[in-house]
């Protein structure tokens, strides 16, 4: 008795793993209320100079401090995500580098990693309101990793320039090994938000701890000053990526 699944099905169907029952369905991914917590700080010029990949150039020694709560999302559901992002430059044009990311949610971690090259993460993060506070954790584990806090709603800030940002192209490192693991994809993947619906915006008094952690490193990029903060909700669409550099090809 021969193979039942033919090579032109399976070169039909797959786009994920498994092939017969993938983590999460094609896109386009659709987000509702999405929720963002970001606190921009000021960190050391030689840190962001170690992890900030050529051929991108670093604008400023600056961090976005990232929580972002999605209650509503199609193919990914409903999850909390924190991380990093640094603002950067390529080929003249300023964008943002996405250095590290950790969430609770199989789906997007899976989808994230293969689809885009998110660095992606299984861990604990949090957004809440306590009182008159917006507060964010992340653990890892049993173990505190970061902890922000915000005035609730202090001040409104105008859309426009919340809206700028969010359009701004976003950068992440690609990387999927051979099976001898060496790197067989290796890639600046260039993305953007789309269809970008902003509910809300609002700014205020804002505070940062990162704590050290063998494998949650996000206390790499110290924390020195905080600059600013941002409280904002919004419907978008995360849109499909494109290779901005291939560093495999001669």
């Amino acid at each position: 008795m021969g193979p039942s699944m033919k090579i032109e099905d399976i070169r039909r169907t797959a786009y994920s793993m498994p092939l017969t029952n993938p983590s999460f369905p094609p896109g386009p991914y659709r987000f509702f209320d999405r929720e963002y917590f970001i606190i921009t700080y000021k960190t050391d010029p030689e840190a962001l100079a170690a992890v900030v990949p050529e051929p991108l150039e670093v604008v400023e020694p600056v961090v976005k401090y990232e929580f972002i709560r999605m209650p509503d999302s199609t193919g990914f559901g409903d999850y909390t995500e924190t991380g990093q992002v640094i603002p950067v430059r390529f080929k003249g044009e300023v964008g943002a580098y996405t250095h590290a990311m950790y969430l609770d949610d199989e789906a997007p971690i899976a989808g994230g990693r293969e689809l885009w090259g998110f660095p992606k993460k299984l861990a604990r993060p949090k957004i809440a309101v306590e009182s008159d506070v917006l507060v964010g954790s992340l653990h890892y584990g049993s173990v505190l990793c970061a902890s922000a806090t915000m005035g609730y709603k202090y001040r409104k800030v105008d859309h426009d320039t919340v809206l700028n940002a969010m359009k701004a192209p976003n950068f992440i490192l690609k990387i999927i090994p051979h099976v001898d693991g060496s790197p067989r994809i290796c890639e600046l993947v260039r993305f953007q938000l789309d269809d970008i619906v902003l509910k809300e915006a609002w700014t205020g008094p804002a505070a940062l701890g990162l704590f050290p952690h063998a494998l949650c490193d996000v206390a790499r990029l110290p924390v020195r000053e905080v600059v600013s903060a941002l409280h904002y909700k919004a419907d978008l669409t995360l849109g499909l990526g494109s290779v901005a550099f291939d560093y495999m090809a001669r």
